[in-house]
């Protein structure tokens, strides 16, 4: 672009925002787009640039070189959204370079009309081998219930204890544990950083314990505490 393009370039932004085009503006716009033509797409690039509105709605608008440069590749780009190349055969690395750059110009420019149909991927599994998938009880990565009757928090299934319902203080699925003490912030019961033991059992399929066993469990649990005590006290004594 040189300065007289520049100059109609800023006449035609002038109709948008009453700007007074210079010499020297001209001058100075040649020299920021030297490598962009005046063309339908740099005018276009104006249109778009004063059709959207800006953020603020007391700001005015007020376009700039690279704004011109901006919107006008966004505008070539979007013809490029579909192409393909389309080869020939037993073409030398030149020649396909050569084709490859016109084939995006002639599409980017607008002289082409751009592809409209979006690629298909293909490659597929065969109808004969899902059919032997199908016959080995494969339903599929995933299966869709014909109706809505399971509850979700059966069909959606989580890993580790959050994914069982807590048979110590009935913590719903995906919901922290409880403890017994209810606080003005808590009233349900403080959240443990950690599941109770019988929910980790739960969630790895593992049998619950009985009433004696878990009161023997306790029971070690407070005898391993007496004694962890009563070193603490021999140490301090000493």
């Amino acid at each position: 672009m040189n300065a007289n393009e520049a100059a109609e370039l800023l006449a035609h932004a002038s109709s948008f925002d009453n700007r007074h085009p210079s010499l020297a503006a001209a001058t100075a716009w040649a020299a920021a787009l030297y490598d962009v033509p005046l063309d339908n797409d740099t005018k276009a690039a104006v249109a778009a640039y004063y059709t959207t509105p800006p953020q603020d709605p007391n700001q005015r608008l007020w376009i700039l070189p690279h704004h011109v440069r901006t919107l006008r590749t966004k505008l070539r780009n979007q013809r490029l959204e579909n192409f393909q190349y389309e080869p020939v055969g037993d073409e030398t690395v030149p020649e396909y370079l050569a084709r490859y750059r016109g084939q995006v110009r002639a599409i980017a420019s607008g002289r082409v009309a751009p592809p409209t149909g979006r690629p298909v991927l293909e490659g597929a599994p065969s109808r004969s081998f899902m059919g032997e998938l199908e016959a080995r009880g494969w339903e599929g990565n995933r299966t869709v219930p014909d109706t809505d009757e399971e509850p979700l928090a059966n069909a959606v299934r989580r890993t580790g204890p959050l994914g069982a319902k807590c048979p110590t203080c009935s913590a719903e699925i995906g919901f922290p544990c409880k403890g017994g003490r209810a606080t003005a912030k808590h009233p349900l019961g403080r959240p443990l950083p950690k599941p109770h033991t019988a929910r980790a059992r739960a969630a790895a399929g593992e049998p619950q314990l009985t009433p004696e066993q878990r009161a023997a469990e306790e029971q070690r649990i407070r005898d391993a505490s007496a004694r962890a005590l009563a070193r603490i006290a021999a140490e301090v004594a000493s």
